[in-house]
């Protein structure tokens, strides 16, 4: 198994500027696992590292394709499974770094494999009301079918059409993940009190705008038009919205502020609920203790 290291925490924490000095120590390639960074075009309002910033370190996962192209969390593990092979290659240790929870655990975790969709199957869903549904798939998966609503029809119909594709329940299937590189991931995660990193997201949002989010915004709305508002990135929807005269700019300004502070309230509570994290306060640990630390762990 090869070593890999994991650096997670809320936006705005510190987690680029420590995986950068420990790439440089281990000689360690930096994989990105952030679900707003992966889009071109999206640089001051995502925090992307600019290639001053990345000191020669290699780094993966930015800038990989438009805001208009759908990605999903499978494509994410495809993609970083193949560059994790090619690490493995060069004996590298790799570094994945992000706030984006789901990614990072189909990487350290594994996905669960399910069927793709049946057109026959969906077809034949279509016929029976959602009560009838809900009735056959408890015949056939009764731990599946409590966990789903009665009404939520299309839940039931892709529990229903998972057994019937494989044969196996839902509610067992669903949980058997399947993890396809060969890096086994140290799990660190950084935090600070929560006015001071309240304050430190704020900061952010105002050198953003310093260095011209709002242009970075009217640009990509102009050659992408109302898709860019799906993706739902925090920065670019509430300038949007002030383009459109729904907010004037100062409440756009807060509204970014706003929403990226609860953005890493969410952040937080998911890594949290996650004991496989060794947590590390900055105020409390200098980045060179942190770091020592985590070599100790690596038995380096």
């Amino acid at each position: 198994m090869k070593r890999g290291i994991v650096i997670a925490g809320p936006t705005g924490v510190g987690k680029t500027a420590l995986s950068i000095k420990l790439a440089k120590i281990l000689n360690a390639d930096i994989i990105s696992a952030d679900s707003a960074q992966i889009y071109k075009g999206m640089d001051i309002g995502t925090a992307k590292i600019t290639s001053e910033e990345m000191e020669g370190v290699p780094h993966y996962m930015l800038d990989i394709l438009e805001p208009i192209k759908k990605y999903s969390v499978g494509d994410f593990q495809k993609d970083v499974d193949s560059i994790l092979k090619k690490e493995e290659e060069k004996n590298k240790i790799v570094i994945l770094t992000g706030g984006t929870g789901l990614y990072i655990n189909s990487i350290t975790e594994g996905l669960s494999e399910l069927p793709s969709s049946d057109l026959n199957l969906r077809e034949e869903f279509m016929k029976k009301t959602a009560e009838e549904l809900y009735e056959e798939l408890k015949l056939v998966d009764p731990e599946g079918a409590k966990e789903i609503h009665p009404n939520n029809k299309k839940r039931v119909e892709r529990a229903l059409e998972v057994y019937k594709l494989t044969g196996e329940k839902f509610s067992v299937l669903s949980k058997k993940n399947k993890k396809n590189n060969n890096y086994n991931f140290i799990k660190i995660a950084l935090e600070r009190g929560r006015e001071n990193l309240y304050e430190r997201i704020n900061k952010r949002v105002d050198i953003m705008i310093e260095q011209g989010l709002e242009d970075e915004v009217k640009k990509l709305y102009e050659k992408y038009g109302e898709i860019l508002r799906k993706i739902n990135i925090i920065g670019y929807s509430e300038f949007i919205d002030y383009f459109k005269g729904i907010l004037t700019y100062d409440e756009a300004v807060e509204k970014i502020k706003q929403n990226s502070r609860r953005y890493a309230k969410r952040q937080f509570t998911w890594f949290k609920n996650d004991h496989s994290y060794v947590w590390y306060n900055l105020e409390e640990n200098s980045e060179s203790e942190i770091i020592e630390d985590v070599l100790k762990k690596l038995n380096i």
